[in-house]
């Protein structure tokens, strides 16, 4: 099967546009909202969308279909209210995945300020495991892939052994898998850059997750250096981390079966196509 390489597209017109969109640009996977980000209600997934977008990924070629869950849901808030929404929400983002067929639904897992890392991780797996409670997934496929993210002080997920904690309390409950993120890793303070660090990285990838766990990566270069501590995606190439720790990524037989989706900035027209583009370039024929 081919490297599985994409990036995060819009849906104007219908989510199953985004299917043709991808292979317009080069892509074989990609990633979408299935609802506006930013709001907490959503609407139903139109079936006709839905079946047309299963028709073209299967004609296309076109997977793993990676939704990512809005920015709102926060399943460890210290706030009922907030934890409440976001349980609700999570569970429409689970239900309008399964509904489109997507393989994989991402999650960050939010904030505990206000908390204990300890209460926070506590909350985000009940919130998880309630908002999956009674929906079928069996036989899909489908999973729930927890996100490490960029490190900041009260953020769950910041390590890979935060990640693995929280996936370790799901797998009772939940079809849960991994995303790594390569900014969020490389502004934690891990090292992908170097060939020495990228190894050691790789060791505690093996110790915490485990390779097989990891069934996407989000590929983006950093604005900001390693150890920042702040999210700021940038083309690849055109950042902290340079081109080789995607090289080295994408050629790395552990991810063999992994998706590798960039999230980098739209500035211009064109820029999903040529970082698709760069990302394809650097894959190695075996």
């Amino acid at each position: 099967m081919a490297k599985r390489i994409g990036v995060h597209l819009g849906t104007a017109g219908g989510a199953s546009n985004a299917v043709e969109r991808a292979r317009e640009i080069g892509a074989n996977t990609f990633q979408i909202f299935s609802s506006s980000p930013r709001m907490w209600r959503a609407p139903k997934v139109d079936p006709k969308q839905a079946e047309r977008m299963r028709e073209l990924r299967a004609k296309l070629d076109v997977g793993p279909l990676v939704i990512h869950t809005s920015y709102l849901v926060n399943v460890c808030s210290q706030s009922g209210e907030v934890r409440v929404k976001s349980i609700d929400a999570f569970r429409g983002e689970i239900e309008r995945a399964l509904v489109l067929g997507a393989e994989y639904l991402v999650l960050h897992p939010g904030s505990w300020k206000g908390l204990t890392r300890e209460e926070g991780l506590n909350l985000a797996a009940d919130s998880i495991t309630r908002a999956i409670e009674g929906l079928t997934w069996q036989g899909t496929g489908f999973r729930i892939l927890i996100e490490n993210t960029a490190g900041a002080e009260f953020s769950l997920g910041g390590s890979f052994e935060q990640v693995a904690e929280l996936v370790a309390r799901l797998k009772p409950t939940a079809p849960v898998g991994v995303c790594l993120d390569t900014c969020h890793t490389h502004v934690a303070g891990y090292d992908l850059v170097s060939a020495e660090g990228y190894e050691e990285t790789m060791r505690q990838v093996a110790a915490t997750v485990g390779f097989d766990a990891v069934r996407v990566w989000h590929c983006n270069d950093a604005k900001a250096a390693r150890g920042s501590k702040l999210d700021r995606h940038e083309h690849i190439g055109q950042g902290t981390m340079g081109v080789e720790p995607f090289r080295r990524l994408l050629n790395d037989k552990r991810f063999g079966d992994a998706a590798f989706i960039a999230e980098t900035p739209v500035d211009e027209p064109g820029d999903e196509e040529r970082n698709v583009r760069v990302l394809k370039s650097l894959v190695q024929s075996s």
